[in-house]
């Protein structure tokens, strides 16, 4: 079984009492751990739900502070806090990403800088990596474990699509950070666009996220529904899904 547990999915910078993008994707066959963006506040929530030790990988799409900034608290924890005998964590990042947090990582994260329509295998997981309508350089993910697949869209404007990341997806994460009245006012989706680039990749599930803090999350979802042509969930802390 592979799962998803949303760690954060505020959109740009955490809102009151949440936290910014972050996601942890476990395949419970082969063991495999995976943290999935940092955004402020995932670190605190990463903790609920898994020992840090445990982590096998962590991807981080791009450069942004609100996909990558916990990574800061986690190295932290690990120099003084976790007791860290074990070796570094691979680390696969957009361009960008190393050069923000420096040299304070050394021992604790082993850094592999990806790019466009590249794959790694981590564990039982298997990732391909699509960049996406987004500046800085941004990389959607695809994920394969367990006979399923999950496709996360990082952050994009509607230049991209889901089908990027190949048909066959049992879950499309797509971020839809407003909606349909704000659209073209930043390289972002709103709820209808993430509808309509999930139905059209044939995606079988979609849940949306990266939602702006101070837009209502039943008008993004409501839209996003319509567009894709059936349910659609809304991200939130500590929500699960099973693929």
């Amino acid at each position: 079984m592979l799962t998803l547990t949303v760690l954060g999915c505020d959109g740009s910078h955490a809102g009151a009492g949440g936290a910014a993008s972050g996601y942890l994707v476990r395949s419970w066959t082969s063991g495999t751990t995976v943290w999935l963006d940092a955004g402020p506040g995932t670190f605190a929530n990463l903790q609920r739900y898994c020992d840090p030790l445990s982590l096998d990988a962590i991807v981080l799409s791009h450069e942004h502070g609100d996909h990558w900034s916990d990574i800061s608290g986690f190295v932290t924890a690990a120099r003084h806090t976790l007791d860290w005998k074990r070796s570094p964590v691979p680390v696969l990042a957009a361009p960008g990403v190393q050069a923000r947090l420096g040299k304070e990582a050394e021992g604790i994260l082993d850094w592999r800088t990806v790019g466009d329509g590249e794959g790694a295998d981590v564990g039982g997981v298997r990732m391909r990596f699509s960049r996406t309508d987004h500046g800085p350089v941004t990389l959607a993910v695809r994920l394969e474990g367990d006979n399923r697949t999950l496709g996360y869209s990082a952050d994009s404007g509607p230049g991209w699509s889901l089908g990027a990341l190949g048909s066959g997806l049992d879950l499309a994460l797509c971020e839809a950070t407003y909606t349909k009245d704000h659209e073209g006012t930043a390289q972002h989706m709103s709820g209808r666009q993430a509808g309509r680039t999930a139905k059209a990749a044939g995606a079988r599930r979609l849940v949306v996220t990266h939602r702006g803090p101070t837009i209502a999350a039943g008008d993004v979802q409501s839209e996003a529904a319509d567009a894709f042509g059936g349910p659609v969930a809304q991200a939130a802390v500590g929500r699960g899904y099973s693929l």
